[in-house]
């Protein structure tokens, strides 16, 4: 059943899809079924086969395990499976950039706010690579529900939202599974003030309370790629980007769920009444232009200055990293959803600048955390990337595949030095403009330092041995039963951002179809992974998004409410989802293979 394309009709779509499955869509049915002629593929359809895409087991332990536990379930319902692991930054290439995947487990951040769902989904980005729609997913309903979101502000938004989502659960791109909960282990003796922080973004860093005679923050990472690239638009090196916040800045800070002026001495959009609302995103907009005033005296990290033209560049090399000289656009595999709201730059003098945009204020103020970049050193990097022994698709620049190192920015912490896969070395940008304004919060400590661990273990081991003072990298679930918390040491713990999921290769057979993704979706217990691989530390989720954003209906109480789990306590009922399968148009060999037409 296709989703509705109108608005007044996307609200019952999951309702309408779910009661016809309800009533014999997606139940089980008698296995007679299996000797019908499939729908799906008349001409000679083979037995399927699928890789699955992962990280190893020192990378991803619970990747891996969920991994497992899917391939064992589809191989039960006839579909033969293997695993493919790839090394981290190999994985996100593999899947972000290359597309070469069937379907995939792992970890893909930012699905904090829905707009981030308007890069993952959206059909304008089926054919880019990097963090935008890498699953090839188009469905010309669910885009107009993602500029709906994205159009409007407050109440408004929330009610499309809404409809988003149950468009989405409906049709399952990807399958979100679990939102683990992010343990890292800190000193208290050395550095203080932990409490309530996001250590994830540069607020978690700032204004830290160190004691007497303290200079150096020491922290121990267990993902050696800081070390190894340091370009802010890799999607195969970049996640979360915690030392790009750090190294780099942008207009807005995030500050809990606050954007507040950072970069930006404040922004007036064009329906303010008093020219001077800085602050406020909540109330709808019917202006389409902001108008963004910079602090003054900004400086990057080389002593060049940071002026609106900086800005500008930035937001126009995201979008096109040949900047329009190339044959085709290349743009940038992080942050182009962000930008996308943009519609127009104009820049006026060295601190203020106009941006035109069709958007609501709250989508297009997340345009606003973006890296700022230093335009003497990037357009340089605009030419033809130029790889010794590498083939490189066409478009491909250097500012896609540049390390970046040394890295120049404007962040409260500048670069030093790096060993690859062992350490980097950060050290107080004392020009930075935080430690000339009262009511910002600032650096306060002369150095950061990191080195590499392998493991939790190792670790856990630093942070308590008084090598390191946190873990950047949150704590793998089994290791935590083990920490000792003292007086000195102490779990400081924090909701993710990360989502835990499978991911679908729409380009692909069976995947394009939605009846497909729905009966996989079905093949794992949600509620058993929770338990059986984080231990209880995560929340098994329905929807991309969590808290508030979730209608009542698509809340997890136990049990899936969009694509329940064929069977009880993480026990799969082969024969119920062999069911789903035929119900869905497939049909089995009498090996009890699963025939899919390539």
């Amino acid at each position: 059943m296709p989703l509705p394309a109108s608005d007044t009709d996307a609200r019952i779509s999951r309702r309408a899809v779910l009661a016809g499955f309800a009533t014999g869509g997606l139940v089980t049915t008698s296995g007679c079924v299996r000797r019908a002629r499939s729908i799906v593929g008349r001409d000679d359809p083979d037995p399927l086969s699928l890789t699955i895409t992962t990280v190893p087991d020192d990378v991803d332990r619970h990747a891996v395990v969920i991994a497992d536990t899917l391939k064992d379930n589809l191989e039960a319902v006839g579909i033969d499976v293997s695993i493919d692991y790839r090394a981290v930054e190999e994985f996100y290439r593999e899947v972000l950039i290359n597309h070469g995947f069937d379907l995939f487990v792992g970890r893909l951040p930012d699905l904090s706010d829905p707009d981030d769902l308007y890069e993952a989904l959206h059909s304008r980005f089926v054919d880019e690579s990097g963090y935008q729609n890498p699953y090839g997913y188009a469905n010309l309903a669910v885009d107009d529900l993602l500029e709906r979101q994205r159009r409007t502000d407050g109440e408004e938004r929330r009610a499309a939202v809404a409809d988003l989502l149950e468009a989405v659960v409906v049709d399952q791109p990807f399958v979100p599974l679990a939102v683990p909960v992010e343990h890292r282990l800190v000193r208290t003796d050395r550095i203080d003030g932990w409490n309530g922080r996001d250590l994830t973004t540069r607020r978690g860093f700032l204004d830290l309370e160190p004691a007497d005679g303290v200079d150096d923050l020491r922290a121990v990472v267990t993902d050696p790629r800081v070390t190894e690239n340091f370009n802010p638009l890799s999607a195969a090196y970049r996640n979360q980007g915690l030392y790009v916040d750090l190294v780099y800045d942008s207009l807005a800070l995030v500050d809990g769920d606050e954007l507040r002026p950072w970069l930006a001495e404040g922004w007036a959009w064009s329906d303010d009444q008093d020219g001077t609302d800085a602050d406020s995103l909540e109330e709808p907009t019917t202006g389409r232009t902001v108008t963004v005033t910079l602090r003054p005296d900004l400086t990057f990290h080389d002593g060049e200055p940071l002026t609106a033209a900086d800005v500008a560049f930035t937001y126009r090399l995201v979008a096109d990293t040949t900047l329009g000289a190339g044959s085709v656009r290349s743009p940038a595999s992080r942050y182009r959803g962000r930008v996308s709201v943009i519609d127009a730059l104009e820049v006026h003098d060295e601190r203020t600048l106009t941006i035109t945009t069709s958007a609501g204020r709250e989508a297009t103020a997340r345009a606003f955390t973006v890296p700022i970049l230093p335009a003497h050193v990037w357009e340089e990097r605009t030419g033809t990337a130029q790889l010794t022994g590498v083939s490189v698709a066409q478009g491909t620049t250097e500012a896609v595949v540049t390390d970046n190192v040394p890295p120049v920015g404007s962040g409260p912490f500048r670069f030093v030095d790096v060993s690859e896969r062992q350490s980097l070395s950060l050290e107080r940008f004392d020009d930075h403009f935080s430690l000339r304004v009262d009511d910002l919060p600032a650096p306060t400590v002369e150095t950061f330092s990191t080195h590499v661990e392998p493991r939790s273990p190792a670790a856990i081991e630093a942070v308590e041995g008084d090598s390191a003072d946190v873990t950047i990298h949150p704590l793998e679930s089994y290791t935590i039963d083990d920490v000792t918390e003292t007086t000195d040491v102490e779990l400081h713990t924090q909701p993710s951002r990360v989502r835990y999921l499978i991911g679908f290769n729409a380009r692909r057979a069976p995947f394009a179809n939605p009846n497909a993704r729905r009966t996989v979706a079905r093949l794992l217990d949600k509620s058993h992974l929770v338990d059986s691989v984080f231990g209880g530390h995560a929340e098994a989720v329905a929807t991309p998004l969590t808290g508030e954003w979730v209608p009542d209906d698509l809340a997890f109480d136990g049990e899936d409410p969009a694509v329940p789990f064929f069977g009880t306590e993480g026990d799969l009922d082969a024969e119920a989802a062999r069911d789903a399968f035929e119900r869905a148009g497939y049909r089995y060999d009498p090996s009890g293979s699963l025939l899919v037409r390539r």
